[in-house]
């Protein structure tokens, strides 16, 4: 079979890669050791078409995430009655795995199946085939880390641009971060250089809303502290404080939006001073800070995990946007625009609430094909007979990384089958049926799909660094035989294609334009590229197939970007493209665009400000209800900060950390004294849902009332050892965000007590 494995030069030498640790995967030059394998140094890419040679301290340890303690497999797994499990090799593994499936198929029907996963930060491709193994066996709910994120603001997007955004901060007059920390946790290229810049000219300007005093806030003109979980009254207050003083660019709003008056009318009724006052913010500093924004040339805003994970996170991610539109900073140089990719992320119908398709079992709304990671549990642990029955967990860990992992691991315990497709013996592996373990990101072709960048926007399709372990699978090769064993797919449906390409890729693009008028052919679309296209890719590239595809519709979609950005016109045009993205290990150019690309995404559409369902949050704000507090948890956790030495939970080794190698709890001076605590103490953390015990430390950077804990902690040794904190052992899953069910990891109620 093709795509099995793949060939790399055996001398030592520096090859170009990318980290996989954050969606900006900068480019890296990693000095590989052939005979250990080792990755013995790691540079920034200084001619990596993005990052030009940027990059952060974490992406110099990933020999870690390589050859670091992580449970690595590399043979198929099959759990024994007894619970331990046994190696098997890949022809009955996926044979018994493709008959599990379809016996619940049969059973209980495709849609008692679910899809979690299909990528993190830096592994994409492999999931872009899973859609066709979800079509063999007639899968219709998925979920994937995004939807403990993000699904709140891709519908707000949806709702008032009708596409998803980003940020230009390169070029930007005054910078705001809502609940954000870049110098961290980044966001875009070269954040801790960008950041820096900014603070050094007098002539531009950063503001930041964060409880914590962080790194970023350090960089800042404005640091707008306030109350956790108060995030919607504070950036309400600064809204109305633009409406108020009339700082709003009327005749850009009557051009380009509809829904002001409404929007005006609600906020000339806020009251600034009762809001600022729960926040905890001066009123004079909020008003500053709004003025500011409103005399900038251009704004560039970024909201993220801070407000996502709390309190009102999709009302929040509402307002955050009102902020930029009704002073004008959209589709103009250094503000937000539209970006163009090779796959549509984050895009959705924007339907009303009431409209949105439902889980089967609690109804949990569904936004861009995601269901809420916080219902997982819902969907399985009842008697409904739509209730979930088996799972397929690709690239990920659910049991460890959601809300509640007690009622998480009980959900999957009670599922009929679990498959796990992952390099490493995960806390969710440990629950699954059969492990199927593909090779590492760096033994095999990878790519993301979070190329965002404007006006032009780069692909990195990254060739393997060494060969994977003899006899392992990639992810298009098992989904492409899962598919097969299945019966969805077969010779007969390969041979017409592998017929027209010996023709020609200009006769094999119009044969696959038949498949997709084949309602069933279509979705087994990227498989039929792996079996016919796959093969013929030079230097075992078979799995770059799925992105011929993706390069098409590239052109089709954004032709004059592809164009500028060098790939030429015509027909064919991205299957140039497409050629320019395996031609180039360092990344390139797809797109690039003119200044008024955004408003041509938007295809005429007028942005709408007013979403009904969300201004009668901000309207119910008038109360002035007060946070309701429980004296047993008077304080709030923050479960999941971004560090210095954290990272996402591909790195299993803990001893990758230089620092702060069991995760502190950090807390104020305020509460330290209070809980007679100092640093080097011993605490222990109890929440509604559970409790764990930490190192402290003492720090002037949090509010009295504010603690935290990192986050990539707490994961399972093949001992069974746990370093550092579970956070989700004291998370629960009915704490979630009322449209979307995004979790609140940054506002868990909690107290703290001395060991």
């Amino acid at each position: 079979m093709s795509g099995v494995t793949v060939n790399v030069e055996s001398a030592a030498e520096w090859k170009p890669s990318a980290c996989i640790l954050c969606e900006c995967n900068c480019g890296i030059d990693v000095l590989v050791d052939p005979d250990t394998r080792r990755f013995t140094k790691i540079r920034g890419d200084k001619a990596h078409p993005t990052s030009a040679g940027y990059t952060c301290n974490k992406a110099l340890r990933l020999d870690a995430y390589q050859n670091g303690r992580n449970e690595r497999l590399t043979r198929p797994l099959r759990r024994r009655e007894d619970g331990t499990f046994e190696e098997i090799d890949w022809e009955t593994a996926l044979t018994e795995v493709a008959a599990r499936l379809g016996q619940v198929r049969e059973e209980h029907g495709g849609e008692s199946i679910f899809y979690y996963g299909g990528g993190g930060q830096g592994n994409h491709l492999g999931g872009a085939y899973a859609p066709a193994t979800l079509a063999a066996f007639g899968v219709r709910y998925r979920s994937n880390s995004l939807a403990q994120e993000k699904t709140g603001e891709f519908w707000v997007n949806a709702r008032m641009l009708g596409r998803p955004h980003r940020s230009d901060f390169h070029h930007c007059e005054v910078a705001v971060f809502v609940g954000k920390n870049p110098y961290q946790s980044h966001g875009f290229p070269r954040a801790r250089t960008t950041l820096k810049e900014i603070a050094k000219d007098p002539a531009r300007a950063m503001i930041v809303i964060d409880p914590v005093r962080t790194e970023t806030a350090e960089l800042a003109e404005f640091h707008l502290q306030l109350r956790p979980g108060t995030d919607l009254e504070l950036v309400t207050a600064m809204v109305a404080v633009l409406v108020q003083e009339d700082l709003i660019d009327h005749a850009w709003l009557a051009e380009h939006t509809n829904g002001l008056e409404t929007i005006a009318a609600v906020m000339r009724d806020v009251s600034i001073a009762d809001h600022c006052a729960i926040a905890d913010v001066p009123e004079d500093l909020v008003r500053a800070a709004a003025r500011r924004i409103a005399a900038a040339e251009s704004v560039a805003v970024l909201e993220d995990l801070g407000v996502q994970m709390g309190r009102n996170s999709t009302a929040v991610s509402y307002v955050e946007k009102l902020l930029w539109l009704l002073t004008g900073n959209f589709a103009k140089r250094g503000t937000q625009f539209v970006f163009s990719g090779l796959a549509p992320i984050a895009r959705d119908r924007g339907l009303p609430f009431d409209q949105l398709p439902r889980t089967p079992v609690s109804g949990a709304a569904i936004v861009s094909g995601l269901f809420p990671c916080n219902s997982v549990p819902d969907e399985i642990l009842t008697d409904h007979p739509e209730r979930f029955r088996a799972a397929i967990v690709e690239s990920s860990n659910p049991v460890h990384s959601l809300a509640d992992s007690q009622r998480m691991t009980e959900a999957f315990q009670a599922l009929e089958f679990v498959v796990v497709i992952d390099i490493a013996m995960t806390e969710t592996a440990r629950e699954a049926d059969y492990v199927l373990p593909p090779p590492t990101q760096f033994e095999k072709y990878e790519a993301t799909f979070f190329d965002f960048e404007f006006p032009r926007n780069l692909f990195h399709l990254r060739r393997p660094l060494l060969d994977p372990p003899s006899g392992q699978l990639t992810e298009p090769e098992i989904h492409a035989r899962l598919c097969e064993l299945s019966g969805a797919v077969g010779e007969a449906d390969y041979a017409p294609l592998r017929e027209a390409l010996g023709h020609g890729r200009e006769a094999f693009a119009a044969a696959m334009m038949g498949v997709l008028g084949d309602r069933r052919l279509a979705k087994l679309a990227p498989v039929l590229l792996y079996r016919t296209l796959g093969p013929t890719l030079p230097h075992g590239a078979a799995a770059a197939a799925v992105l011929w595809g993706a390069s098409l519709f590239c052109a089709m979609e954004n032709p004059a970007g592809v164009a500028r950005a060098g790939h030429g016109e015509g027909l064919m045009a991205g299957d140039r493209l497409f050629e320019a993205i395996l031609d180039n290990p360092r990344g390139v150019v797809i797109t690039d665009d003119e200044d008024d690309a955004s408003w041509q995404r938007l295809g005429g559409r007028r942005i709408e400000l007013d979403v009904p369902e969300l201004l009668d949050v901000v309207r119910g704000l008038a109360d002035g209800r007060a946070q309701a507090g429980d004296p047993d948890y008077p304080l709030v956790l923050s479960a999941g900060e971004r560090r210095a030495f954290t990272a996402n939970t591909i790195f299993r080794d803990p001893t990758w950390r230089k620092r702060d190698p069991q995760g502190a709890l950090r807390l104020s001076q305020a509460d330290a004294a209070a809980l007679s605590l100092v640093t080097g103490d011993q605490a222990r953390v109890i929440t509604r849902r559970g409790a764990a015990q930490a190192p402290v430390e003492v720090v002037d950077t949090m509010r009295r009332g504010h603690v935290s804990l990192p986050n990539g902690m707490g994961l399972l040794t093949a001992d069974g050892d746990q370093v550092g904190v579970r956070l989700n052992n004291l998370t629960a899953s009915e704490d979630r965000d009322e449209f979307f069910g995004t979790p609140w990891h940054k506002y868990v109620p909690a107290r703290v007590e001395k060991v």
